[in-house]
């Protein structure tokens, strides 16, 4: 999983990994009181990826919910959030390949969501070939 922040204790001391660190410091001790917020983390994460504040609209749409609690799997999040996010950054063509039993429709579903509900003017031709 691409996890660029990473916060660790002993019991003693926290230790913050910072995969995206420009100033050349991937891991730094810090107390308590240093931790930064999550809003500065989310915004540091935006300059490293270029996204913009329109992309940034598109990134941050909620998903779909029918009220029965059920949400993406793991590796569905990510599928949905990468394909999301190359097509805030302008790629036109995506092929997203899942294995049999993953929830290749319910993951597209949630793509095909968060375009409309972020009024992005993008066509979508969804293909399923079994």
């Amino acid at each position: 999983m691409p996890v660029p922040f990473v916060f660790s204790s002993n019991g003693d001391g926290f230790l913050f990994h910072n995969k995206i660190a420009t100033d050349g410091m991937i891991e730094r001790e810090l107390s308590l009181e240093e931790f930064p917020p999550a809003e500065e983390l989310w915004q540091r994460w935006l300059l490293h990826r270029g996204i913009t504040g329109q992309q940034e609209k598109l990134i941050t749409q909620d998903y779909y919910s029918d009220g029965s609690n059920k949400s993406p799997r793991y590796y569905q999040f990510l599928a949905i959030n990468k394909t999301i996010e190359a097509i805030a950054q302008g790629q036109n063509r995506i092929l997203l390949v899942m294995a049999t039993g993953t929830g290749k429709t319910f993951t597209a579903f949630q793509i095909i969501w968060r375009l409309w509900k972020s009024k992005a003017k993008k066509r979508i031709l969804f293909l399923m070939i079994k």
